[in-house]
Parts: structure tokens; C-alpha cells; sequence
């Protein structure tokens, strides 16, 4: 183990809280809506993050499953079948980690397949980071607060935004005061400043008792076939394998040799196995969340030792307001994040040389930003790279 390996500077930190567009909304959604235990969820994150970092020594992100988590949100889907979907989602990655099963799928993720669905993610990031800097509403699961007069057009939240970006973009190389520190400061100062505080109706500390969750057989069956298996495809494609491949891109073939197909499945089923067993929120790894960690910053694990420790005291100290501490970043903030991230993973596609993979990769991304439906958009990418190769076609 090399201290290279581990920093703990000012640019670590910045990077540690670049994938937070994506990981505070939906985790509050599934606290509020689902009723998911704070304490669990934080916790579960927190700890995730720490050995992620310590035993990759790089800056991979924790996020939760989106499939699952749009599925369970739309729904109001109850916690115990959110719990028995990180169950058995746990033991399949397990399973296909430990069997070498993966590596004999990712035969499939060809070059083009890869960079179809790094750019399909990064314009669907791009696609929600302006929902939420254009979004009427300041904060997440917050009354309304404070916005200009009614004869001026523009709202608070995108004020703020517009701020923020030009913010972010001026210090996205800077050393002394980086871009996401600066700018979640920025938000939350003024997040406070307009009166958010006052939406914390009651200051309590400590955590939320949790206790190991036991599934019925219907309650398994029902998560596999509702969440399971509608994840699985984007997992693997993104979570497992695009993850890597951003990971060498970033760090190289020597600094990333332990981010492979195999670990990065395994990681993601004994932490699922986990948070299942405490009712927490599934997760994974995710190439766009590591396309933010570096875009603001990250260069080595110590930055997923920051974050992850930074939620385990959200947990165990903060479990009881944790949602209403998160929400005080406001939308925009969120949103200036993820557009960042969105441009950092859409532009690993400049290493396609011809027509025909081009051709692959736009119809994956195209098909990915229609359906938001990442499995899809795999499939179809699949099925022309077969006809290209099989007739010979050269576009």
C-alpha cells in the first residue's frame, strides 16, 4: 500500500462530493417515500464507500440502483421488498463474480457497446441536470421558500443555477478552492440564507435503531421479478463493465488492474447481501459517478474515505435530520453536479475511429435518452454491431 494511493487534500475532498447529484436525491426519495431507514441507508453508504476506497484505492462511486429506486419510487413500493431485491441482487452479482460468469458476458461489451452506454448515461445526466437547475422548487422535500417578484420570469432555483455553473466551470482546475466545494458552499449559504433553516422543524440527534430484516419467500419472489431483473442489464453494463473501462481510461491499465469485472460484481453483491439484511438501499458502482468523482477532482481512494466517513456520522450522529440536512443543497446545485459528470463520461467517446462504431454508440446513446431504459438500449447496440459484422456493411 503506497500513501499515493490515499490523499487527503483539498482536491480529494472537492471530488469526494461530485457524485452527489445523483446519490442525496434518490436516497431521500426512498427514505421519504419508501420508508427506508435513514440510519441504514447513510450507513450503509458510509461503509460501502470506505472499503470501495480501500480496497480499489481509487475514487469509484456508491449509488443507488436507478432502476430499482425509479421502480420503487413510482410504485410507493414497501421497504421489505426493497430489503429482498439487495438480497438476491447481492447473491446473483456474487454469483456471477465469484464464477467467472461475468467475464464470459462481458465478451458482449465491445468497445462501441462501452462507449454507447458511457454517452447514453452521460446525455441522460445532462438531460436531468437541467431538469433540476430549471426545477420551480429550491429544495428537494422542503416547503417553498422565498422567490423574486412576480413580474420577474426567473426563478430562484435557476438563478442560483445559472450562478453555480459559472462558478463550477471558473474553478474546475483550481487547486486552492475547488470547483464542488465551492459551489455546494455556495448553494448552501444561500440555501440558508433564504430561510431553509427554518424547514427543520426540530433539531434531533442520534441515529434510528435498525434491525436485521428476514424475507418471505413471496416478498423474494416479488423482488426478483419487479426489481431484480429489470437491473440486471444496466448493472452490468454500466455498473460492472463501463465502470471498469472508465476506470482504466482515468487511472490507467496499472492503477486500475483491481477494478475488474470479477471484483467490481463481487464488491457490489457483499454490500447488497448487507444492506438487504438491514433494510438499507441497494447500491452499486456506476461510471458516471466515477466520471464526477474526477471531474471535480478525486484522484485516490482517501476520497471515498472522506465521503464515506462524512456519512457514517450523518448516520450514527445525524440519522434522526439527516434527510433534512441533505436538503438543504438546493436543486440547482444537484443539477450543476450531474452536468459536469454528464460532459466528463459523454466525452470518452472521442477514442471511436469509424463510421460503424459510431453508428453503434449514437444508436445505444439515442435509444438510452429515449427510454431511459439502459437494458434496451444494450440490446438493440447488441443486435446492430451483429448485422454490421455479419453482412459488411460499411457506412
Amino acid at each position: 500500500m503506497q500513501f499515493k494511493d490515499f490523499r487527503f487534500d483539498r482536491r480529494e475532498f472537492s471530488g469526494s462530493l461530485g457524485d452527489m447529484g445523483t446519490l442525496v436525491p434518490l436516497s431521500i426519495a426512498m427514505i421519504v417515500v419508501n420508508g427506508l431507514n435513514a440510519t441504514a441507508v447513510f450507513l450503509m453508504v458510509g461503509l460501502f464507500y470506505i472499503g470501495t476506497g480501500i480496497y480499489f484505492r481509487l475514487p469509484l462511486p456508491v449509488q443507488p440502483l436507478k432502476v430499482v429506486a425509479a421502480i420503487a419510487i413510482a410504485t410507493h413500493m414497501d421497504a421489505s421488498t426493497i430489503a429482498a431485491s439487495g438480497i438476491l441482487f447481492g447473491v446473483s452479482l456474487m454469483i456471477l463474480g465469484l464464477t467467472g460468469l461475468i467475464d464470459k458476458l462481458a465478451r458482449y461489451f465491445t468497445k462501441p457497446i462501452v462507449r454507447g452506454i458511457q454517452l447514453g448515461l452521460g446525455l441522460i445526466l445532462l438531460q436531468k441536470a437541467i431538469i433540476f437547475i430549471t426545477a420551480e422548487d429550491l429544495l428537494i422535500n422542503v416547503e417553498a421558500l422565498p422567490t423574486f417578484p412576480s413580474h420577474i420570469t426567473l426563478s430562484t432555483n435557476l438563478a442560483i443555477g445559472i450562478v453555480g455553473v459559472l462558478l463550477a466551470l471558473l474553478l474546475i482546475q483550481s487547486r486552492r478552492l475547488p470547483a464542488a466545494i465551492a459551489v455546494l458552499s455556495y448553494g448552501i449559504i444561500v440555501s440558508l440564507a433564504l430561510g431553509s433553516v427554518y424547514n427543520i422543524r426540530e433539531f434531533s440527534m442520534g441515529f434510528i435503531p435498525f434491525s436485521l430484516y428476514s424475507p418471505t419467500k413471496t416478498t423474494l419472489v416479488d423482488a426478483f421479478f419487479l426489481l431484480v431483473i429489470p437491473q440486471i442489464p444496466l448493472t452490468l453494463g454500466n455498473a460492472v463493465i463501463a465502470t471498469s473501462d472508465a476506470a482504466r481510461h482515468f487511472f490507467g491499465e496499472e492503477r486500475a488492474k483491481k477494478a475488474s469485472f470479477k471484483a467490481l460484481a463481487s464488491s457490489m453483491g457483499v454490500a447488497n447481501i448487507i444492506a438487504g439484511a438491514i433494510s438499507a438501499m441497494p447500491m452499486c458502482h456506476g461510471s458516471g459517478g466515477l466520471a464526477a468523482h474526477y471531474r471535480f477532482g478525486a484522484r485516490t481512494g482517501g476520497s471515498n474515505i472522506i465521503i464515506g466517513t462524512i456519512f457514517i456520522i450523518i448516520a450514527v450522529v445525524f440519522g434522526k435530520m439527516a434527510v433534512a440536512l441533505l436538503s438543504l443543497i438546493p436543486n440547482s446545485i444537484l443539477g450543476i453536479l450531474l452536468f459536469y459528470a454528464g460532459i466528463e463520461l459523454a466525452m470518452l467517446v472521442r477514442d471511436i475511429k469509424t463510421k460503424n462504431d459510431f453508428f453503434i454508440v449514437f444508436s445505444i446513446a439515442a435509444i438510452a435518452l429515449a427510454t431511459s431504459n439502459m437494458g434496451i438500449a444494450f440490446i438493440a447496440g447488441i443486435i446492430f454491431k451483429f448485422i454490421l459484422d455479419r453482412t459488411g456493411i460499411e457506412l
